[in-house]
């Protein structure tokens, strides 16, 4: 079986599993009354009064194979996930919200792949020798550091200390830039570092990248030890293979039996845990968010759910089910790429 037809199949049988996430999405929602599922399509508080009707008129008292048909008709056509607490659309929150957590994640994820397995494949190659000793220190002070506490040090010593690297997404300067009418902006990816570039304003390049060390700090350095230690582990079990004893009795120097033999088959593992890490980060780094002020889809879904506010919390379940998919269809392509072992069987 060809790569292609290996990646035609696997997205014919991730569809299925996207709708069995999306079913049982609706199936929770089910077993709320109905007084808590109107709230989605509740505006303001008048409307509260009248929350039969608004039920009624909304199917929530249809039977449910109408009830899911609609509302997939919705989602689908309409791209509508409802109304938040503060009267925006959720779909629109949402996506307004994204732009945050993908810069965070978008720098922070090749210093965690680069930190993690550049650790890992030195450490596991080198067991119990000063370089394997140095990266489990390292690798068990992050895994026990707290995100929070990790990310108030930062920003008491590098903003409120030297001023350095401020919180939130941008400065009040560039705030001022881009609410000032006629100001000449545009959005183009949400993306505060690619859109200046686009649009030729260097200086607000320069004030996001500061606005995005910290956070992504944090980011890079906490969860790069997760991988380093999976990787680590990876590659002890690799090199204990008996293909590695066979490329050393060929003659084959450490550099060569460790990078054209052990460190391609270690990255396996690695590569499900980056995958369902960076996954797992898209859906919202939420302490990261709240701690750095980033306003990102994490904070959004947090405050939401405190507040008992069903919408938004159903449209963030929806998107995690999507890229959790996503996540996995890419990383069996590339367990594929790196052993083609797996699409040949």
């Amino acid at each position: 079986m060809g790569l292609g037809t290996y990646v035609v199949r696997r997205i014919i049988l991730s569809i299925p599993v996207l709708l069995g996430a999306v079913i049982f999405i609706f199936a929770v929602l089910q077993f709320l009354p109905p007084g808590m599922r109107v709230a989605v399509y509740i505006t303001d508080e008048k409307q509260a009064r009248f929350w039969e009707t608004i039920a009624r008129e909304n199917g929530l008292f249809d039977p449910v194979y109408v009830q899911f048909y609609h509302w997939m008709k919705a989602l689908l056509i309409d791209r509508n996930l409802g109304i938040d607490a503060q009267g925006d659309p959720v779909f629109t929150a949402i996506m307004n919200r994204l732009p945050a957590t993908v810069e965070i994640v978008m720098y922070g994820s090749p210093i965690i792949i680069l930190i993690g397995l550049t650790l890992g494949v030195h450490a596991g190659a080198n067991k119990d020798k000063p370089v394997d000793q140095v990266s489990r220190v390292l690798t068990i002070m992050a895994t026990s550091l707290p995100s929070f506490w990790f990310g108030i040090v930062l920003l008491s010593l590098f903003y409120a200390g030297l001023g350095w690297f401020p919180p939130q997404r941008y400065g009040q300067e560039v705030l001022h830039f881009l609410t000032m009418p006629g100001t000449p902006w545009r959005d183009y990816t949400g993306l505060m570092t690619i859109d200046s570039l686009i649009n030729g304003q260097w200086w607000i390049f320069v004030d996001s990248v500061r606005h995005l060390v910290l956070p992504v700090t944090v980011l890079g350095v906490l969860n790069s030890a997760v991988l380093m230690r999976v990787m680590r582990s990876s590659m002890l079990e690799s090199l204990g293979k008996d293909y590695i004893s066979v490329a050393k009795a060929k003659g084959l120097s450490k550099n060569e039996v460790v990078k054209k033999h052990a460190r391609r088959n270690a990255l396996i593992p690695a590569i499900t845990i980056s995958g369902l890490m960076i996954a797992g980060l898209l859906t919202g780094v939420t302490i990261t968010e709240t701690v750095f002020s980033m306003e990102g889809v994490g904070q959004y879904a947090a405050r939401s759910a405190q507040s008992l506010d069903i919408a938004p919390v159903i449209g963030y379940a929806l998107m995690s089910a999507v890229l959790f998919v996503v996540s996995n269809l890419i990383v069996d392509v590339l367990y594929a790429y790196v052993d083609p072992r797996i699409r040949l069987g």
